[in-house]
C-alpha cells in the first residue's frame, strides 16, 4: 500500500480535478441543450453530479487512466478511458435502476456521456503531447538511451520504445555477452564496451534488463552512470517481484527501477520548481532591484578600484559550466579560485558585510531568471573544487544532477562558508544529496525561510 501511495504523483490530482472540471461542463452543457434554464438540473442536479463523479473516481482507477507519462501510449490511455466509460455507465444505470431513478432522461445521458468522452480523451491527449514536448526540452535535444541486455526483457523494452514513437528519445542499441540478440543490427558491443560508447555517444540514459543477482555489475554500472551524469535505470527480468523498497515508475507497462529517488525526474515537479523559479526571481528583480542594487553598487564602487560585478565560470547542472553573477566583495586579485576564509585580507570592508549578509548572492537571481540556476539547490563550487573533490567523495558529482541554487538545504543546516577539512565538504555533499532525493515544494519554501531568518540573526560561517 505504501508503495502504491508513492507512485500517485501529484499529476494523478491534476488529471483528477481536470476531470472534475470537465464533467462538470458536460453536465451543464447536456442540461441546456435538454432543459434550457430550468428542469432536470435543479430538481435533482448537484445530487446526481457528486454521484456520478464519485463513480468516475472508482472506475477511472479501476483502469488506471490517470497515469500521465512520456512513456505512455495514447492509443492504449484511450482504450483505458472507453473501458473506464463502459464501467462507467454500467454502474450508473444499475444504481438508478436500483435507486428508482429511471425516469432520467435516456438522451440527457446520452449526450452528457458523449460530451465527457470527447474532452476527456481530447484533453488526455493534449496532456501527453503538453508531457512529451516539456521532456524534450532537456537541453534541446532528445534523450539518447541504451539498453543493456538483449534477452526477453530488453526486447519487450525495446518494442515499447518503438511502439512509442512519440516519445523525444533516440534508442541508440542493445549491448550483451550472452543472448542471441533479436535484433543483430542492434547490438553495438558487450559490456565492456558500454562505457566507451557512451561517452562517446553522449548517452542520456542506461536501462540495464540483466537479471537482478549481479549485483557487482549492477554497482559497477551504476557508479560509471553516476561519475558521468547518465541515468540508470533497472528493469527487473519479466515475472520477477519488484523489491518493496524500490524506486518505482512504468515505462507503458513495464516497471522500471531507479536506483535512488529522483522527485525532479518528475515532469510535474520540474515544472512546478522551474515555474516558482520565474516568479520568484522576476519578483526579486522588480521590486528589491531597484532599490537595493544602485545603493551596493554606489558603494562598492566608492570603497576601492575595480567592477561592480564579479563574474566567473562555475559548473551547474550535469557540470556545464555557466557564468555565475556576484557583487564583487574582494580587492582585484589573480587568486580567484582560491577558496575565501576567515580574516581574509582580499576582502573588502563592504564586501564582508555583503557576504556576511548575503546580499553579494543577489546577482544570481539573473541566473535564475536565465535557468542556469535555481532559488535552491546545491551551491555552485568552483572548477578547482569539482576537480579535487569529485576524486576523493564518491558522492560529489551526484549534487550536480539538479541545477545549483543561489541557498541550499548544505547551507541553512550550518554547512556554508570555507571547507578547510575535507569531513566538512562529504558533510556538504550528504546534505545536497538528502535535497536531490528528497525534494518537495514545501522542502524549498522552507529553506527559503531559513534562509532569511539565518541572514537576520546572522551566521557564523559567513565570511
Amino acid at each position: 500500500m505504501e508503495k502504491y501511495l508513492q507512485q500517485f504523483k501529484l499529476s494523478r490530482f491534476l488529471v483528477l480535478g481536470i476531470d472534475f472540471w470537465v464533467i462538470y461542463f458536460s453536465f451543464w452543457l447536456s442540461h441546456r441543450l435538454h432543459f434550457g434554464s430550468a428542469g432536470f438540473l435543479e430538481s435533482h442536479g448537484y445530487l446526481f453530479i457528486v454521484f456520478c463523479l464519485v463513480w468516475w473516481i472508482v472506475s477511472g482507477f479501476s483502469e488506471n487512466i490517470y497515469r500521465i507519462s512520456r512513456f505512455r501510449n495514447y492509443r492504449r490511455t484511450l482504450l483505458d478511458i472507453l473501458v473506464a466509460f463502459g464501467f462507467h455507465v454500467t454502474l450508473v444505470f444499475l444504481c438508478l435502476a436500483i435507486l428508482g431513478q429511471a425516469q432520467v432522461p435516456l438522451l440527457y445521458l446520452g449526450s452528457l456521456y458523449a460530451f465527457a468522452l470527447i474532452t476527456i480523451s481530447f484533453g488526455r491527449l493534449l496532456l501527453m503531447v503538453a508531457n512529451k514536448h516539456y521532456n524534450s526540452l532537456d537541453y534541446g535535444k532528445s534523450r539518447k538511451i541504451v539498453i543493456v541486455g538483449a534477452g526477453q526483457s530488453g526486447n519487450a523494452l525495446y518494442d515499447s520504445f518503438r511502439l512509442n514513437n512519440a516519445i523525444s528519445h533516440q534508442f541508440l542499441g542493445f549491448f550483451d555477452d550472452a543472448h542471441q540478440p533479436t535484433h543483430p543490427d542492434l547490438v553495438k558491443g558487450g559490456l565492456a564496451d558500454l562505457p566507451d560508447y557512451c561517452l562517446r555517444e553522449g548517452v542520456d540514459e542506461i536501462y540495464f534488463t540483466l537479471p537482478m543477482e549481479n549485483q557487482a555489475l549492477i554497482d559497477e554500472l551504476a557508479r560509471f552512470a553516476d561519475d558521468n551524469f547518465i541515468y540508470f535505470r533497472i528493469v527487473p527480468a519479466l515475472g520477477r517481484n519488484v523489491p518493496e523498497n524500490a524506486n518505482v515508475y512504468f515505462l507503458d507497462t513495464i516497471p522500471v527501477i531507479t536506483v535512488r529517488k529522483e522527485p525532479l525526474e518528475i515532469v510535474v515537479n520540474k515544472l512546478i520548481k522551474r515555474t516558482f523559479d520565474i516568479f520568484f526571481s522576476l519578483f526579486v528583480i522588480l521590486t528589491i532591484f531597484p532599490f537595493v542594487v544602485p545603493v551596493i553598487a554606489l558603494i562598492i564602487k566608492l570603497s576601492s578600484r575595480g567592477p561592480v560585478f564579479f563574474t566567473q565560470m562555475r559548473p551547474g547542472k550535469k557540470n556545464q559550466l555557466f557564468k555565475c553573477y556576484k557583487f564583487r566583495t574582494m580587492r582585484p586579485n589573480n587568486q580567484t579560485e582560491l577558496q575565501a576564509t576567515k580574516h581574509d585580507p582580499r576582502i573588502t570592508p563592504i564586501g564582508r558585510f555583503l557576504r556576511k549578509s548575503n546580499l553579494d548572492e543577489l546577482p544570481q537571481f539573473f541566473n535564475v531568471l536565465l535557468g542556469d540556476m535555481s532559488v535552491v539547490g546545491p551551491r555552485p563550487n568552483m572548477v578547482v573544487q569539482l576537480e579535487e573533490y569529485s576524486k576523493v567523495i564518491q558522492q560529489y558529482k551526484l549534487r550536480h544532477f539538479v541545477s545549483p541554487g543561489i541557498t541550499g538545504y548544505a547551507q541553512v543546516n550550518g554547512y556554508r562558508g570555507e571547507t578547510k577539512q575535507l569531513h566538512l565538504m562529504e558533510k556538504r555533499v550528504q546534505y545536497d544529496v538528502m535535497y536531490m532525493e528528497n525534494w518537495s515544494f514545501m522542502m524549498d519554501l522552507k529553506i527559503i525561510f531559513l534562509t532569511v531568518w539565518n541572514m537576520v540573526k546572522g551566521e557564523k560561517n559567513a565570511y
